[in-house]
């Protein structure tokens, strides 16, 4: 146990923190939820950082920090999609959350093949995930009000990041693609 697969078990422990901060009314509810999200976020590029840079990368994290990750972006779409009951909202989330779900399906394949290299993090991986985190950072820290400016900024920078998450996606496919139609010809396919 390291300092960066300390920050992503704290990452995922600060989840329940987050949904009980939000969920509960309050008169700083939004912010702080918001601020939540946005520690959570830190620590993300933080572990990441901290473990190239001191030479600290181990399985273990390669593992949990995905999976705490997607923990936190997931749980903070589904509390948002249902605080603003918006299919403006669900729309781009639904995207996202989908685009998580087969990414991480096929990492897992090409990872089984041995090719985990093919989909690897590409810059517009980066940007994307830059556009979805700031987007959800805006939308956490203001209430559900369709006419604020800054919710429609949310709202425009969430659609941005579900079109590049879109446009990952099929860079990731087809980059799998070979691997993925090999393994549609192996006969001894599962369940």
């Amino acid at each position: 146990m390291n300092l960066p697969n300390l920050l992503t078990m704290a990452r995922i422990l600060l989840v329940p923190i987050f949904v009980v901060v939000y969920i509960v009314p309050g008169p700083s509810t939004y912010l702080i939820a918001s601020a939540l999200f946005s520690l959570a976020a830190f620590t993300d590029w933080l572990d990441g950082y901290l473990a190239r840079r001191l030479n600290q990368t181990t399985r273990f994290g390669a593992f949990l920090d995905p999976v705490a990750d997607k923990l936190i972006v997931v749980t903070a779409l589904v509390l948002l999609i249902g605080h603003h009951s918006s299919i403006w909202l669900t729309l781009p989330g639904i995207i996202i959350v989908g685009r998580e779900i087969v990414i991480s399906a096929l990492r897992e394949w090409m990872a089984e093949m041995n090719r985990r290299g093919v989909v690897a993090v590409t810059w517009l991986g980066r940007v994307k995930t830059t556009f979805q985190m700031i987007a959800m950072v805006v939308l956490l820290a203001n209430p559900p009000i369709m006419d604020r400016p800054w919710v429609i900024i949310g709202y425009t920078l969430l659609y941005v990041a579900a079109i590049m998450t879109l446009w990952s996606m099929v860079i990731y496919l087809k980059a799998a693609w070979p691997t993925l139609r090999s393994g549609f010809d192996n006969s001894d396919a599962r369940e």
